[in-house]
């Protein structure tokens, strides 16, 4: 009997739970509206007008005369003339050459660490990680195609083989300093 005196509550007792959760759920916003009818009622709208846009003005392209920056000599790195033409001998690095140790490391991994001469000639010495080479003008070094062209007490002089913003091959005048005590 028990049992159905406390089946026959269940759906009172939860309907009971359900108002009180949602006697809790009134709609009291007055405070709310009352804030923002004041905030309204205080700020100042902004009337600020947008300038006419600007009127669009097409530019043509005329490119006559000019050389093509697709053309495929262009993105062969060859050096073209005006008409984009390829120049026969056009500066550009030898990739036939056989690359020297030092053009496997940038400029600025190789330190000079000394110099050396021996009367006839002057030699620089180099330090890639923990090991030292010896430099003449004529080897290559660095990542640009390098060329040592003066080796002094104080500096190694380069010439590097460089692209520039158009993809033309230019020279470029680096040095390496002499590095003074530790690392």
């Amino acid at each position: 009997m028990i049992r159905r005196n406390v089946a026959a509550r269940a759906p009172l007792i939860a309907v009971a739970i359900a108002t009180t959760l949602l006697a809790g759920c009134g709609d009291d916003r007055t405070e709310l509206r009352g804030w923002m009818e004041n905030v309204r009622a205080t700020t100042k709208p902004i009337r600020e007008t947008i300038a006419e846009p600007k009127k669009f003005e097409p530019f043509r392209y005329d490119r006559a005369g000019e050389v093509d920056p697709f053309a495929r000599t262009r993105l062969a790195g060859l050096a073209v003339d005006e008409a984009g033409q390829p120049v026969p001998g056009g500066l550009r690095p030898d990739t036939s050459r056989p690359r020297e140790l030092l053009e496997g490391y940038p400029l600025d991994a190789i330190r000079m660490v000394g110099h050396m001469s021996n009367g006839k000639q002057s030699f620089a010495l180099l330090q890639v990680d923990s090991i030292v080479h010896q430099a003449r003008v004529g080897n290559h070094a660095g990542q640009n195609h390098g060329v040592i062209t003066r080796v002094a007490e104080n500096e190694v002089r380069l010439r590097e083989l460089v692209q520039d913003a158009a993809g033309d091959w230019v020279h470029r005048e680096t040095t390496l300093q002499l590095q003074e005590g530790g690392k």
